[in-house]
């Protein structure tokens, strides 16, 4: 999340709000991007954060809304306006449980965290009234013996071994990767800013034990992939019987990843808990079998809400399919996207670690800032990737599925499929990472004949047919028939039709710059034979032009 506003900063009272002072408020949409000023004056406490708000008719704590306008959001998405009233609802015997089906960029994250976080406030503030309560009753207890009033016990280091205790969180938020656990955890910190004494903490495989140890002291609520957390559970570092809230963030990719068993485990670590949220990308079969493992009752009493389908998301995005005669044609069809001036930063999604290793070195040699992002690079390498995308420092990601989720960088203005995904479902989450926070985006799938199959595959899952383009100058040669038409069975044994080797003569897989990535100098206009000027971008920009419809003629 990025500030939408350039604030002053105004004094703060000892309860570390922010006091009055005149100022002009640049507030954004969740869901749009435009902007709107508002000239105003704020009351002596952050109760009343500008003009009407929408988030404090949901009822959230005045910190919480305080963030919200910090953080330049002024109006909540769909799945924000429906899911946080539900979510702080009382339920039936104090049980509340809630499956969410919505798409990536929809604002999910937020609406899971903002009730979860201003239940964590009404249960500190309600604790410390207790604890106040205790000791006013011993100071007056000792006074009314002539006794002199008792003194507060210090306040020890949580880190010190001697005085070691396992972390006890109210909350605890479940994500299947370490990015998307990470992202969640950033979010969460910039939500708790005004808050005192709340703390987060992230625990992820790949990371250092004594690090993670230590941020878990005194920790309210937990992000979390689950084979760390149990992990640390069954050593004795945190115990999780004093969990009140389980989200489950991306339950789909969860049970891809082989996580049914750990979830049902933490099911029985957290029984006590009061409510369960799940989100997912669909309501499948699937999900509601994980629903009867890790929801009370089997799932009886649960509220399902449906925001969107896969056919209504990503409208802001815009979908294109270029086909390849081999291997070598899609590298210079990527070449040709990636030398898009209208271009920001991209990320190009490789099947395999090993392709997207050898992509990312060939188009460093070819002068692009890239690096590559898979499950096989250790986590500190990964986090230091995903810092340098955020600060602009590397324009092309190439990644496996691993970065599918959990990347929020609303610069990314292209995504590229170099390779298509295993299931259909994840090129939803893959070109959801264009067109964020109300931006257009454009997905550009480069797809061989051998990928009939997984196109429609995605027309399915997505209801939406691929219309295949041409460029001038790269048009296939060969013949292709509609994605829709059964591709006939191949005999066991038998060569791939058309394609000869895989990988051509016995070379390896990859490409080298020469078969089709050209010196960084050379302009975008290079892959052209001839001398016509570079078309305008969807965007406005100059960029390269919109193909044109493909018409496959025997």
């Amino acid at each position: 999340m990025n500030p939408g506003a350039h604030m002053c900063a105004p004094p703060t009272d000892k309860h570390g709000l922010r006091r009055a002072c005149k100022k002009v408020i640049t507030m954004t949409s969740f869901e749009e991007g435009s902007a709107m000023a508002l000239d105003t004056a704020l009351p002596e406490a952050v109760q009343a954060t500008a003009a009407p708000n929408p988030f404090a008719e949901l009822g959230l704590a005045p910190e919480l809304l305080a963030a919200i306008a910090d953080l330049g959001y002024s109006e909540p998405t769909p799945v924000q306006q429906r899911a946080i009233p539900l979510a702080l609802s009382q339920g039936a015997d104090n049980v509340n449980d809630l499956m969410v089906s919505s798409q990536t960029g929809s604002g999910k994250t937020a609406a899971f965290l903002l009730p979860v976080l201003n239940t964590l406030l009404t249960m500190q503030r309600e604790a410390a009234a207790r604890e106040k309560a205790d000791w006013d009753a011993k100071v007056a207890q000792a006074l009314a013996k002539g006794e002199p009033a008792p003194k507060k016990p210090r306040r020890h280091n949580p880190t010190d071994p001697r005085r070691f205790k396992p972390a006890v969180p109210g909350a605890l938020v479940l994500a299947p990767t370490r990015e998307l656990a990470q992202q969640v955890a950033r979010d969460a910190i910039d939500l708790v800013r005004h808050c005192r004494n709340l703390r987060i903490a992230t625990v992820v495989g790949g990371m250092p034990y004594r690090e993670q140890i230590a941020q878990l002291q005194n920790a309210a609520l937990v992000v979390a992939t689950p084979g760390r957390l149990l992990d640390l559970a069954s050593n004795g570092q945190i115990v999780l019987d004093q969990v009140r809230f389980l989200v489950v963030d991306e339950a789909d990719r969860m049970l891809d990843l082989g996580f049914a068993d750990a979830l049902a485990e933490i099911h029985q670590l957290t029984a006590q808990r009061q409510q369960t949220m799940m989100f997912s990308a669909t309501f499948a079969p699937p999900i509601q079998q994980l629903a009867l493992r890790v929801m009370h009752e089997g799932g009886a009493r649960v509220q399902r809400l449906q925001i969107d389908t896969p056919q209504q998301s990503h409208a802001n995005i815009r979908q294109e399919l270029y086909w390849a005669d081999s291997p070598e044609h899609k590298r210079r069809l990527l070449d040709y996207w990636l030398r898009d001036p209208g271009i920001d930063q991209a990320i190009v999604f490789a099947c395999t670690q090993i392709e997207c290793d050898e992509l990312a070195a060939d188009l460093q040699q070819a002068g692009f800032a890239a690096v590559a992002l898979h499950g096989a690079l250790s986590q500190g390498l990964r986090n230091r990737r995903l810092r340098a995308l955020r600060e602009g420092q590397v324009q092309i990601l190439v990644a496996t599925d691993v970065a599918a989720r959990g990347i929020d960088v609303p610069s990314i203005t292209h995504v590229i499929n170099h390779g298509l995904p295993m299931k259909a479902e994840d090129y939803t989450h893959r070109i959801g990472r264009t067109g964020r926070a109300g931006r257009d985006g454009l997905a550009v799938t480069l797809a061989e004949i051998r990928d009939r199959r997984r196109l429609a595959d995605i027309e399915a899952h997505t209801r939406q047919p691929f219309n295949p383009l041409l460029i001038e100058g790269l048009e296939p040669t060969r013949f292709f028939p509609p994605i829709a038409q059964a591709a006939p069975a191949r005999k066991g044994g038998a060569p791939r039709h058309g394609n000869g080797p895989r990988h051509g003569a016995g070379g390896k897989p990859g490409f080298k710059a020469k078969q089709g990535f050209g010196p960084r100098r050379d302009s975008a206009d290079s892959y052209k034979k001839s001398g016509k000027p570079a078309p305008r971008s969807h965007a406005g920009r100059s960029a390269a032009p919109h193909g044109k419809a493909y018409s496959p003629a025997r």
